[in-house]
């Protein structure tokens, strides 16, 4: 497996080659989408972390936007996560988990006393098995409803950033064409995923998927809401 280093920017201050590289790269994977699209939503995000080999190369990235704003007259923050993407030959290397993990520490750090969310958005299976494996609590999920509270921080997240798109009642955020989908073979699910709990759950969430629908989905970045690996690299963050 090649080893990847990551490094964390700020979205401003990449250079137009770095830029060109990542909608090479991930025009290798998504359709329905444009290089003006991309670097739309890019302008939109504060962070993106790069994954590049030890000779230099991009192999993957990932962009990442946080929100301050006040729900139920208290201030919440949340870290939107946007355009990610690893290249086929680098899946199972952990980089990108553990440099997005840090780095989500050293934002919680930044205003420890105010709740710090993931807000994510699923069109795919493989992202949504992220959440079991990093998080205790995460929402929608198959083992338990969600609370009225999360759901409703949920539905005002959702609204607050894709207004109408967002169908609270299915928690599925669809556009009247699609802004990016997994292309071809890289969307089909492989028999043997389709028995994990997960997976048939977010099949069930979002049959969509192949259409560029994507399920809503939040947990706290909090120590104790977190798996025993994530948490230790997420105090690392908060500690740096």
């Amino acid at each position: 497996m090649t080893e990847l280093v990551a490094e964390v920017r700020q979205a401003g201050s990449l250079d137009r080659r770095t830029v060109d590289d990542m909608f090479r790269l991930y025009e290798r994977y998504y359709e329905a989408s444009s290089e003006t699209r991309f670097r739309g939503d890019l302008r939109g995000k504060d962070h993106v972390i790069l994954l590049s080999d030890r000779q230099g190369q991009l192999r993957g990235f990932s962009t990442l936007a946080v929100d301050t704003a006040v729900f139920d007259e208290r201030p919440v923050r949340s870290i939107f996560s946007g355009d990610t993407i690893i290249e086929h030959a680098c899946w199972g290397e952990q980089t990108l988990a553990f440099a997005w993990t840090r780095l989500a520490g050293r934002i919680k750090a930044a205003e420890p006393a105010v709740p710090l969310y993931w807000f994510l958005i699923v069109k795919g299976f493989r992202t949504y098995r992220y959440l079991p494996a990093f998080a205790r609590k995460f929402y929608p999920n198959w083992s338990e409803a969600t609370p009225p509270a999360e759901k409703r921080l949920l539905d005002f997240l959702a609204r607050r950033r894709f207004k109408d798109a967002y169908d609270p009642i299915s928690g599925v955020i669809r556009f009247p064409v699609s802004r990016g989908h997994l292309r071809g073979t890289w969307a089909l699910v492989p028999e043997e995923a389709r028995q994990r709990p997960e997976v048939q759950f977010f099949l069930e969430r979002n049959p969509g998927y192949v259409r560029g629908e994507e399920l809503a989905c939040l947990t706290e970045l909090d120590a104790d809401n977190l798996r025993p690996l994530a948490r230790r690299v997420f105090t690392q963050g908060m500690a740096a």
